[in-house]
């Protein structure tokens, strides 16, 4: 079937955290959210019909994952990414925020240096930071107008005693898609320096044409041991709600200690939506998000197009993949917080702002493109106005 993404779907008082918390989040009210990870599109339609035809039966009991959940996951990673994996790698967690918090827990001691790559999503430091660990950061390059990352910079790094890693794949907010020549490069320098890599792929089924998103674990049996892969159907079918993610650990020692940390939080299943909604998506899902990847490269060809013409001064970096863009907005020689007031205040636009990524996010900020193609270019003509009249 075609997909109407130009269609709007008035998301106010849903409990919507992107269109009903303005007040809260930005300090006023008359503001375009362009902003959290989250879509304004509907799920796919065998996602509905699975989790209507579930709301059905009534009851609503401690659940879960069969077996088709699970060959769900696995034929969706088979058949995407080219990777074969094991049922017995797969274990759950209610969200890869909270997967990344219990990994560092279990994995590593306080005080060990956890390595990351600035900018970027601004709950790895925290997860870092509020367990009691000692964050290292390894700031991205620009080359060319797109980020690189920095490996003299990630050896002396990795040489100061670093135990783990945490790589954003693809990366948000930046957008990179990780080459296999990169991926393996970093790969070696890991396994020579004992570092334990947990691979943040929630974003990975949102590939552009022309680039291909490469699982970290599946370089190498030796990485895969050394590694752990976060997914979720949550950014690719509009699913974040539902708090449904799968961890893929091939080292036995490491599942073993990230399970024991979980169930000490008193969490041990998903929830029967989420299962339903996440086997639905795997098995039916493909041709829905095939059309929304054409329709995101479109949206991404009209910001870059647009501007190019009308605000050459605002640099688009251009998105290998996520449906998130980095915008620099470093021309306007505004200081952090004056950027954000003006664009929340002056612009009436709800973007994420740059500082918040880290060192590197100074002056830019990140627009959320996953809404109709009106309501982006009314988010860019907010911002050209009041652009506008600085003049």
């Amino acid at each position: 079937m075609n997909y109407d993404f130009d269609r709007i779907i008035d998301r106010r008082q849903t409990c919507s955290v992107k269109w009903d918390f303005n007040q809260q989040i930005f300090g006023c009210e008359d503001v375009l959210p362009l902003w959290v990870a989250d879509m304004d599109f509907e799920a796919p339609q065998a996602v509905v019909e699975a989790l209507v035809d579930r709301a059905k039966h009534g009851i609503f009991g401690y659940s879960n994952g069969m077996d088709g959940y699970y060959e769900a996951l696995i034929a969706w990673l088979r058949d995407r990414h080219s990777w074969e994996i094991r049922r017995d790698w797969i274990s759950f967690s209610p969200g890869v925020v909270f997967a990344l918090n219990e990994l560092v827990r279990s994995l590593t001691k306080p005080e060990d240096k956890i390595l990351i790559q600035s900018p970027v999503y601004p709950p790895f430091y925290k997860a870092i930071k509020n367990n009691g660990r000692e964050v290292v950061n390894s700031q991205l390059r620009v080359a060319h107008g797109r980020y690189v990352m920095d490996f003299e910079d990630l050896e002396e790094k990795f040489s100061s005693g670093v135990k783990m890693m945490i790589l954003c794949n693809p990366h948000n907010p930046v957008g990179r898609v990780w080459e296999s020549e990169e991926l393996d490069r970093l790969g070696r320098l890991c396994l020579d320096h004992k570092v334990i890599v947990i691979s943040d792929e929630i974003h990975g089924d949102l590939i552009y044409e022309g680039y291909h998103h490469i699982p970290f674990a599946s370089l190498s049996p030796e990485l895969a041991l050394q590694s752990i892969v976060c997914t979720a159907p949550s950014k690719t079918f509009n699913l974040a709600g539902l708090q449904t993610s799968n961890l893929i650990i091939p080292n036995a020692e490491y599942r073993q200690a990230y399970e024991a940390s979980r169930d000490l939080t008193g969490i041990h299943n998903p929830n029967v939506f989420g299962i339903t909604a996440l086997e639905a998506a795997y098995r039916e899902g493909g041709d829905w998000l095939n059309q929304l990847m054409h329709y995101l490269k479109e949206s991404v060809e009209f910001l870059k197009t647009s501007f190019a013409q009308e605000l050459p001064q605002i640099k688009m970096i251009q998105p290998e993949g996520t449906y998130l863009v980095w915008l620099d907005f470093r021309e306007l020689k505004m200081e952090p917080r004056e950027l954000q007031n003006f664009l929340v205040h002056k612009a009436g636009v709800g973007l994420n702002p740059g500082f918040q990524f880290g060192p590197g996010g100074e002056g830019f900020a990140r627009l959320n493109i996953g809404c109709s193609r009106s309501v982006l270019e009314e988010g860019f003509e907010r911002i050209r106005a009041a652009i506008g009249e600085l003049a």
